[in-house]
């Protein structure tokens, strides 16, 4: 390993999203985004829903959305357990789309409290797997 990278795994709940040398990893949080460097200081962060940009070893950028979760940084090595990690191509549009127009019309019926944080994160996961989508799209 050599001192511009980190050794990266994302791991999701169906799967091993990604796992080798990374030179830079984006994450999204609550309230932004954090950066994570090789030689990181050590801490654990909450992850938001929300695109997340890796470079590998070699410089090349792959993008995801991420579902809720947790990174953690130690000793050079970075573990970010998620939900869910999908690729833009991996995304089905339509279903997203799909999800969000429920969840929206099911937050304008106003239900529990529960339901209504329950609602508002699927809400964000489709709102981000589109933006995504998107962003990336082969024109």
């Amino acid at each position: 390993m050599s001192t511009n990278t980190f050794f990266l795994q994302v791991l999701a709940s169906n799967k091993v999203f990604y796992k080798g040398l990374c030179q830079k990893l984006i994450i999204p949080l609550e309230d932004g985004q954090k950066a994570v460097l090789p030689h990181h200081e050590d801490m654990v962060i909450a992850v938001a829903v929300g695109e997340m940009d890796l470079m590998d070893e070699n410089g090349d950028w792959a993008h995801a959305v991420v579902g809720n979760g947790f990174v953690q940084i130690v000793n050079n090595r970075v573990t970010l357990l998620v939900e869910t990690a999908e690729l833009p191509e991996d995304i089905d549009e339509r279903r997203a789309e799909e999800a969000r127009e429920r969840a929206e019309e099911q937050l304008r019926q106003g239900k529990s409290i529960q339901e209504h944080s329950h609602l508002e994160a699927s809400l964000a996961r489709s709102l981000a797997r589109l933006q995504l989508k998107h962003k990336y799209e082969l024109h």
